[in-house]
Order: C-alpha cells, then structure tokens, then sequence
C-alpha cells in the first residue's frame, strides 16, 4: 500500500480528529472540501475541492492505491432525518465506492454504524445497504460500525453508561448492549488509523469491541 490518504467527510466531527492522526503518522491526506471551506480542514492536508455527492468532482485526485476513507454523513443523526439519510449518507457512499473502485483504490475504510438496532432504523438500513454497495466492488476494505462516538459537544449519552453496564451484566439484553456501546472519539480515531495503517484482509469488520481494542491498542504504536 501506498502512503496516500484520500478522504470524504474530512470537515466531520470524525474527519477533523482523525486527519491530525494520520498527518502525524506521516500520511500523504487529501480530502474533499466545497470551495470557500478549506479553512475547515485541520492542519496539514491538502484540500480537493468537489462535491461529495458527485463522484466526477474528485475523481482525477483518486490514485490507484490509495486509502480512500468515507466519513460524510449527516451530523447528528435523528429518527425524522430519513430523506436526508438517503440523499446525503447513501449517494455520498455510492459515488466515493464508484470512484475508488475505478480509480484502482488500495484500500477504502467505511464507517457505518452498528446494525441491527431496535432504533434508528431509516439511518442504519441505509448505511447496511451502502456496505452492500462496497462489499459488491470487489475493493479491499474495512468497515467499522459505531453506534455513538461521545466526544466534544457528543457527551449526553454518557449518562447512560449505566444502564449499559446493567444490560451488559443480563443474558437477554448483553449482545444488543455489547453491539449497541459507546465509544470515544479517541478509540474510534484510534481504530481509523490502525485500519489506514494495517489493511488486513480484503473484507473486514469492527463492531464496538473491536473499535475500543483497536482504538486503545493504537496508543501504544
């Protein structure tokens, strides 16, 4: 693998804390970025600007080889934001897997979100299809599946913790518990950068669990 980074989303809540990790780590990061807000991207990237919706927009900044690494989605995702969901996270995906695949992309890391839920079914039926789409191109990749990454301004459902020890603790409700857990935006940074680095086989996924081993793991190489 190369040492280039593509990235979708990069002006994210997601993509404004990883992008310093990988610039760090030595990463050549190109993200997308409408014109007039490069100021958004951290530090040390170098700005694309397009339209994530449309793969053609970006698509000669692809190089074959490439990490691409799809991070857009609506922020602060809610029951009632199910067209959004479909017009931005589905066409989003569909046109960065379109665009990696035919760039001959190395790599492409997606995150998705933690499925089945009895909750949020519009927003995590969409993102199960878009890995229907990535897993159906025949690209490399991983995918990892938060539910809720808690970090600035994203602290409210810590009050829940818990309630998730207890369900965590009762046969019936452990596995959704354990599928449905919070991470920190430490680990889930920490689980982007170890998949950037360590592609590992050519279709992978990191539940909750495996998001807070690797996030936690990263730390320490």
């Amino acid at each position: 693998m190369g040492a280039n980074v593509f990235v979708t989303g990069g002006t994210g809540y997601i993509g404004r804390a990883v992008i310093p990790r990988l610039v760090a780590g030595g990463w050549d990061v190109r993200a997308v970025v409408r014109a007039g807000s490069e100021a958004k991207l951290p530090p040390g990237c170098t700005a694309v600007r397009g339209d994530v919706l449309d793969g053609r927009s970006y698509a000669e900044h692809v190089r074959p080889g490439d990490t691409f690494v799809h991070l857009v989605g609506v922020p602060r995702p809610s029951p009632w934001k199910g067209p959004a969901f479909e017009a931005i996270d589905y066409v989003s995906a569909r046109e960065a897997i379109d665009t990696a695949r035919k760039a001959q992309a190395g790599h492409f890391v997606y995150v998705s979100v933690a499925h089945p839920a009895p909750v949020m079914g519009a927003y995590w039926r969409v993102r199960a299809r878009c890995e229907e789409l990535l897993r159906a191109s025949g690209l490399r990749a991983s995918v990892l599946r938060p539910w809720y990454v808690l970090g600035p301004g994203h602290w409210w459902p810590a009050a829940l913790k818990p309630l998730y020890f207890a369900a965590e603790r009762i046969r019936k409700t452990q596995a959704e518990a354990r599928r449905l857990g919070l991470v920190t935006i430490d680990e889930m940074t920490g689980a982007l950068e170890r998949a950037v680095r360590e592609p590992g086989e050519p279709w992978r996924v990191w539940g909750v669990e495996e998001i807070r081993a690797q996030g936690r793991s990263a730390r320490y190489n």
